[in-house]
């Protein structure tokens, strides 16, 4: 079976399905989280990370580029 990928719109506590789908890709891993498994995002930035870890890196690599 085929998954599809969701576009959302990431909210402050919550994100908006736009196209409907099981997954999302991480931003900086491009793995995929299944929207049940969805916990981390940047609403500025409007992407997706798959845990605290890629969270971490995608911060460090924002304050190298200011």
């Amino acid at each position: 079976m085929n998954k599809k990928k969701a576009k959302l719109i990431y909210k402050h506590n919550s994100f908006d399905i736009i196209e409907d789908g099981e997954y999302v890709l991480c931003a900086v891993s491009g793995k995929e989280i299944m929207l049940k498994n969805l916990n981390y995002w940047n609403v500025d930035l409007q992407e997706a990370y798959f845990s605290p870890e890629e969270v971490n890196k995608r911060v460090k690599n924002l304050k190298k580029q200011s």
